[in-house]
């Protein structure tokens, strides 16, 4: 079982964190998780593209690092780029000091100017997310597809997808190969029928 939508009270407990934009506008910022990765991401940059639609891709620094071509790709399209660490470290699991030390790494790759961070698994201790808010913003999500999992149809993918998205919802995907038979059926209709009621898809500012 999945929480597709981030409900009141998980928000309320990590007050500093960004889950979603106020807005009434019609928007919506779809955002990618765990890349780049050969064939996946581009996958995503060619749906975007057809749609008009810009996005936000939270990259794994060691990605970056194998995949330089294909980052080049995610940038030269206007796409907002965020700190997803080097190693995909969960923070739970990881002493602060190597956590807060990834995150930097993954700066020094990314070699530009950004100021979001999304913690992998959306899993950060307090003691690091004190200091990581400093300078960062925490962008999690209003709405989570949940494409990674096995468990879930691509059907189903797509109709929580569109259930719980709204006004300034922050939509996660992942541009992976885990996710990518359910991310791949779902993402191109889920920009179809937004697309039909009028929605605008952008990129989360950087700064």
């Amino acid at each position: 079982m999945f929480l597709h939508h981030s409900p009141f009270w998980l928000r309320a407990f990590f007050p500093g964190f960004t889950w979603r934009i106020q807005t009434n506008e019609k928007k919506l910022f779809v955002t990618f998780d765990d890349g780049p990765i050969p064939d996946i991401t581009e996958f995503v940059l060619d749906t975007l593209r057809e749609f008009n639609a810009k996005a936000t891709f939270f990259c794994i620094g060691d990605n970056v690092r194998k995949h330089p071509d294909i980052f080049k790709k995610v940038t030269s399209g206007g796409h907002s780029i965020g700190n997803h660490t080097f190693n995909h470290m969960n923070g739970w699991k990881t002493e602060d000091t190597s956590y807060l030390d990834n995150i930097e790494k993954c700066d020094e790759q990314l070699n530009l100017k950004t100021s979001l961070f999304r913690p992998p698994y959306g899993r950060i201790k307090k003691t690091q997310s004190r200091i990581v808010l400093n300078k960062r913003q925490i962008i999690m999500w209003d709405v989570l597809s949940a494409d990674f999992s096995s468990k879930i149809s691509p059907e189903k993918c797509l109709k929580k997808s569109i259930q719980y998205s709204r006004n300034g919802s922050i939509v996660l995907f992942h541009d992976s190969i885990k996710a990518s038979r359910n991310m791949q059926y779902t993402l191109p209709k889920y920009l179809e029928h937004f697309t039909q009621k009028g929605y605008a898809f952008e990129a989360l500012p950087m700064q």
